[in-house]
């Protein structure tokens, strides 16, 4: 009983005490000053590593933010795992995010608002396939993103991105229905219209 009660003073989170979160689990405002020596991020409440990453992940996932960026169209923003919080207990970062920038303060901010979440982008690499295919695009539906794009990594090392949209009876992601599968060329027109030759992403 006094270690259960010592457990439920914690305030923060340290690299102590994470793996051994409250009962009701851990807040955002109890872990955002968290420093591990690796990445993380929060799902209902619970610290969760971030898996590695290779080289080819993050050249897919640089190139598509700079391909976005290029394209983006107001009131939208861009960034590159940037936390979103879904709620207090479950602070994610999406490799790239698409957002409604507008009534925020890019100087304060330090998540961004769920709400403001046109676009998330997943990038899956071998430290990352269960979280990327099921755990996430889960989580973003639930949360009512619109979009998720998923990106996987082809037989030719070329990305191939698959495409979703959240169907508003389900509120599960289901296949664009104009084009689910991008290989060669990325063209959509939502949230607003990007086409991306997908085999400069991985050009050395």
């Amino acid at each position: 009983m006094a270690a259960e009660a010592r457990h439920e003073q914690w305030e923060r989170a340290t690299p102590e005490n994470w793996m051994d979160p409250p009962s009701n689990g851990w807040t955002y405002d109890q872990v955002k000053e968290l420093s591990l020596q690796f990445d993380w991020e929060l799902v209902d409440g619970t610290i969760m590593v971030r898996g590695m990453t290779v080289q080819w992940h993050d050249m897919v996932r640089d190139g598509i933010l700079v391909a976005l960026r290029h394209t983006r169209r107001p009131p939208y923003a861009i960034n590159s795992e940037r936390c979103v919080m879904l709620d207090e207990k479950t602070v994610v970062k999406p490799d790239v995010v698409v957002f409604d920038k507008r009534g925020l303060d890019p100087f304060a901010m330090e998540c961004v608002p769920v709400e403001t979440v046109a676009l998330a982008v997943e990038v899956v690499s071998p430290g990352s396939r269960a979280e990327d295919r099921f755990l996430k695009p889960g989580l973003f539906a639930e949360s009512e993103i619109p979009h998720f794009w998923r990106v996987e990594r082809g037989d030719d090392d070329l990305p191939v991105v698959h495409e979703f949209r959240r169907d508003r009876e389900t509120g599960a992601f289901l296949p664009a229905p104009e084009r689910p599968v991008h290989t060669g060329t990325l063209s959509v027109e939502s949230p607003f219209p990007v086409e991306l030759d997908l085999r400069s992403l991985v050009e050395l």
